[in-house]
């Protein structure tokens, strides 16, 4: 095989790998980047929610439920949904607890998170989507169950909800010293479901919708509660199909001339992909075609990245246009109300106004006689003769009135005298009563 052939195969084989490789999508995964979250609490891109505890954040991992109190549940929800059926999920948990722990783990993939908040599979009532369960269920030590519902199921009012399960598999989970890694691959040929790389089960009858939101929920007995950890989440989709057309763009037979008053785009989809060229030392280019691919790949990277410039100050001038022309109509909508204003030359107020400022002088000019007019009568001399009168008649009357109740109300002086000697007659009466009988009364003798 020639040099030549040899950049050409690998040259196909990375452009393979790069087509078939899945992109993170930050929106719905966490863990990835330290720290989990910024202010140590809220967790960017997902909403929590908590029974009989709070949820903490450490810096490497979420304590979904803790190890008491017992009775705990906890939710971890995506404010964004999926815009791929083509997708990777991948969770990394632990959980730890005593010898006979209480507790269960469910990765949700639902239409609407309000319909499952903080429930379990044991007790949610209607869902649309796909549940997996890790739980202790059978006393096997550790099962994987996977359910699906669209939403005509009432799970909580199962008897057998076994019997719902369409995968299942065992696995030891509880007190492993390190995270379990659970992965769920959804693409158009079906479902696979795997745990720490290993198959747990899989079907090609399961078909997942885009649009739905993902979420993990985990709840804890009230005797021996676990405590279940989660220290990352991630979901990695596959290139979409339109995407994979704006960067394998199908070959024209021929070159197509371009519309009159169009610009003519002949470069791929720009600006779409980011273009990675190595760096190759010269003496690696063993001849001119080699040196003109590499030269031809570089000028077409450099005219897209101009193109999207270009593409992006054009779009700048278009919305600067755009506010511009819309800031000279209110201007001019302005301007015209300015001069449909005929007012006065001195002033430039309207008529209306000018009237109704003339009319208030004028009744301030009347306000201001009438309290001339009071003050003058005011210091007239009928009005100082009546205050005069006046004043006499309390001169008059207030003596008067002064003397007659005194007359009235004090006590006259020869009743108090004739009152005391009254007093004195009677006591000696009745002294002298009081002697006359005690003299009349017979003395005895011993």
């Amino acid at each position: 095989m020639t040099p030549r052939h040899s950049f050409r195969s690998l040259s196909t084989l990375l452009l393979a790998t790069l087509a078939s490789a899945q992109d993170t999508i930050d929106v719905l995964s966490f863990g990835h980047k330290n720290p989990l979250a910024v202010d140590g609490k809220k967790i960017p891109g997902y909403k929590s929610q908590a029974v009989n505890h709070e949820i903490r954040v450490l810096s490497d991992r979420i304590t979904l439920t803790p190890p008491y109190p017992g009775n705990a549940k906890g939710a971890l929800w995506s404010d964004a949904k999926t815009h791929s059926s083509d997708w990777t999920a991948t969770l990394e948990f632990r959980a730890s607890g005593q010898e006979v722990g209480s507790g269960n783990l469910q990765l949700w993939y639902t239409k609407d998170p309000t319909q499952v908040e903080t429930h379990s599979v044991y007790n949610v009532e209607k869902f649309d989507g796909l549940v997996l369960v890790v739980d202790q269920y059978g006393g096997t030590g550790g099962k994987i169950r996977g359910f699906l519902n669209d939403g005509s199921q009432n799970y909580r009012g199962q008897s057998a909800l076994e019997s719902l399960a369409f995968g299942h598999c065992d696995y030891h989970y509880r007190n492993l010293g390190r995270p379990s890694k659970l992965t769920v691959s959804s693409s158009q040929s079906g479902l696979d479901v795997k745990i720490d790389d290993k198959t747990c089960f899989s079907t090609a009858t399961v078909a997942l919708p885009e649009g739905y939101h993902f979420g993990i929920t985990a709840s804890t007995g009230e005797s021996n509660p676990d405590s279940i950890e989660i220290y990352k989440f991630l979901v990695n989709s596959k290139l979409s199909q339109h995407e994979q057309k704006m960067k394998n763009p199908p070959a024209q037979a021929g070159d197509k001339k371009p519309t009159p008053g169009t610009t003519p785009r002949k470069m791929d989809a720009f600006p779409g992909i980011v273009e990675l060229i190595p760096d190759r030392e010269a003496k690696e280019f063993k001849s001119q075609t080699e040196q003109f691919s590499d030269l031809h790949d570089r000028l077409q990277a450099m005219s897209h990245h101009i193109a999207y410039v270009f593409g992006e100050i054009k779009t700048l001038a278009e919305s600067s246009e755009t506010q511009h022309k819309e800031s000279l109509a209110k201007n001019t909508e302005v301007l015209d109300a300015v001069k449909n204003m005929k007012g006065s030359k001195e002033t430039g107020l309207p008529p209306d106004t000018i009237r109704q400022i003339r009319e208030l002088s004028e009744k301030v000019d009347k306000l201001e006689a009438s309290m001339a007019l009071v003050s003058k009568s005011l210091d007239d001399d009928h009005f100082g003769k009546l205050f005069k009168q006046i004043e006499m008649m309390h001169f008059d009357v207030m003596p008067a009135q002064m003397k007659h109740a005194l007359q009235t109300h004090t006590p006259s002086l020869g009743k108090l005298a004739l009152l005391l000697v009254g007093t004195q007659v009677v006591l000696a009466a009745a002294y002298v009563v009081y002697k006359r009988r005690k003299n009349s009364t017979p003395k005895k003798f011993l």
